[in-house]
C-alpha cells in the first residue's frame, strides 16, 4: 500500500471539507449581518468628513462681520439662556472655536424618556449659535435631527435606544469580523499561479460582470482587511461596555484604575460662576488651541467643578483642566501623558476608528475602507445568487 498517496489523499479530503465548512460559515454569517453591515459602512463613509463638511453646509457657523471686540463668554451664555425658551433644558456646555469669524456654540440638554424606543424620544438637545460680536443668535438648532447627528446615530444604534441598538450593531460587527477571517481563509491561494489571480484585477474586454463582481469581493476585501478590522474592533468599544472595560484593563496591565472625583470648595460660595476668568486663563496658556470647551456644573450641584477642555489639531496635545466653580482655582490638569494606558487608548479610540489619527489621509483611507466594507455584503450576495441560479439551470 502506498501510504504516502493515502495520507496525501486524506489530507486533500480534509482540506476540502474544511474549506466547505468555512464557506458555509462565511456565507450564512454574511447573509445574516449583510444589511446592517451595509448601513454601518455607508454611514461611516458619510460621517468620515463631518468635521470638514459641517462648516461648509451650515452658514450659521460663521458671523456676518468680524469686529474688534468680542462679548464676554458669560454674556454670550446669558444671551443663549434667554433665547432658549424651554425651561426644562439645562445648559450643558459651550464651545469657543479659536477663529475670529466663527460663532460660539452653546448647548442645552433635557432628558425625556430613557426607555423610549427611538433615540430622539430619549432626550432633547438644543444648540444655539451666537455671534460673539453682536450677540445675535444665528441659529437655534434641534440637534437630534441635524444631518450628521442623525447619520452618527444611525451608524451607532440604527437610531434606536442604545440599549437595543448597541447590541444589534455590536453583534453584526462581531459577525463581520468573523466573516473577514473566514474570507481570508477562502481567499488564500493554493500556489503561486493562483496567487497571481488574487492580488490584482486582470480584466479584459471579454471579462463578464460575474468575474468582475467576484474580483471586487475578493481583491478589495483582501487589501482593506487590516483597516476594516481596525474600524470594527474600535467600533465595538461603544457597543459593549464590558468590551470597553476589558480593553482598558488590558492596556492598564491587568489593573482597574478609578479616577478620583474632584469637588469644589463650598466655603467660598458665590452665585456667579467665574466663566470669563476661566476662559481668559485657558486662552492665555493655550493660544494655539483649535477650540475651547467649557462644561459648567449643574446649578443644583454645589460641589460640581467647572471643566475646561482644550482641543488641538492632534489628540496627543489635548488638555483637560478642572476648576473650582467658585474661585476659578485650578484643581487638576490632565494631559495625554498623565493618563493611564487604558485611558490613553480610550482617548484615541475615536481617532483610530475614523482614521483621523493619521490626519486627513487617514480619513480618506477610513472612507474607502468603509466603502469597501459596505460593498462586501452586496458583492458577496451577488456571488451567492449567481451560483444559485447556475445550480437551478
Amino acid at each position: 500500500m502506498n501510504w504516502g498517496a493515502f495520507n496525501y489523499n486524506n489530507f486533500r479530503v480534509i482540506t476540502m471539507t474544511f474549506k466547505k465548512l468555512i464557506l458555509k460559515i462565511h456565507l450564512w454569517l454574511g447573509l445574516a449581518s449583510g444589511l446592517i453591515v451595509v448601513i454601518l459602512g455607508i454611514t461611516g463613509c458619510l460621517y468620515a468628513f463631518e468635521e470638514e463638511l459641517r462648516p461648509v453646509v451650515h452658514d450659521y457657523y460663521y458671523v456676518d462681520q468680524v469686529k474688534n471686540k468680542k462679548l464676554p463668554v458669560s454674556q454670550i451664555i446669558d444671551i443663549a439662556k434667554k433665547a432658549n425658551k424651554n425651561p426644562k433644558q439645562s445648559m450643558s456646555g459651550c464651545r469657543i472655536i479659536n477663529e475670529d469669524d466663527r460663532t460660539v456654540i452653546i448647548w442645552f440638554f433635557e432628558e425625556l424618556n430613557p426607555d423610549a424606543f427611538w433615540y430622539w424620544n430619549q432626550y432633547k438637545s438644543t444648540y444655539l449659535y451666537v455671534d460673539p460680536y453682536s450677540g445675535e443668535v444665528k441659529k437655534q438648532e434641534d440637534y437630534n435631527f441635524e444631518f450628521f447627528v442623525f447619520v452618527r446615530m444611525l451608524h451607532q444604534t440604527l437610531c434606536l435606544n442604545s440599549k437595543i441598538g448597541d447590541p444589534i450593531t455590536g453583534t453584526a460587527t462581531i459577525i463581520f469580523i468573523v466573516s473577514l477571517i473566514t474570507g481570508l481563509i477562502l481567499w488564500w491561494p493554493k500556489n503561486k499561479q493562483a496567487a497571481k489571480q488574487r492580488f490584482w484585477f486582470r480584466w479584459k474586454d471579454s471579462t463578464k460582470w460575474k468575474r468582475k463582481n467576484y474580483d471586487l469581493h475578493n481583491i478589495l476585501g483582501f487589501y482593506m482587511m487590516i483597516f476594516a478590522l481596525i474600524i470594527a474592533l474600535t467600533g465595538l468599544v461603544w457597543a459593549f461596555d464590558s468590551y470597553d472595560k476589558g480593553v482598558q484593563w488590558i492596556f492598564n496591565g491587568g489593573k482597574t484604575i478609578k479616577k478620583e472625583k474632584l469637588v469644589s470648595d463650598t466655603t467660598q460660595y458665590t452665585l456667579k460662576t467665574p466663566v470669563d476668568k476661566v476662559f481668559a486663563s485657558i486662552k492665555k496658556s493655550n493660544p494655539s488651541a483649535k477650540s475651547y470647551y467649557l462644561f459648567l456644573p449643574k446649578e443644583n450641584d454645589s460641589l460640581g467643578t467647572l471643566n475646561a477642555f482644550i482641543r488641538f489639531k492632534t489628540r496627543f496635545d489635548d488638555t483637560a483642566i478642572d476648576f473650582d466653580r467658585y474661585t476659578a482655582k485650578t484643581l487638576r490638569t490632565t494631559r495625554y501623558e498623565d493618563k493611564s494606558g487604558g485611558e490613553k487608548f480610550r482617548f484615541i479610540n475615536y481617532d483610530l476608528h475614523v482614521g483621523s489619527i493619521l490626519g486627513f489621509p487617514g480619513k480618506v483611507l477610513a472612507f474607502f475602507a468603509s466603502l469597501v466594507c459596505a460593498s462586501l455584503p452586496i458583492t458577496g450576495f451577488l456571488i451567492w445568487w449567481g451560483r444559485n441560479k447556475k445550480k437551478k439551470a
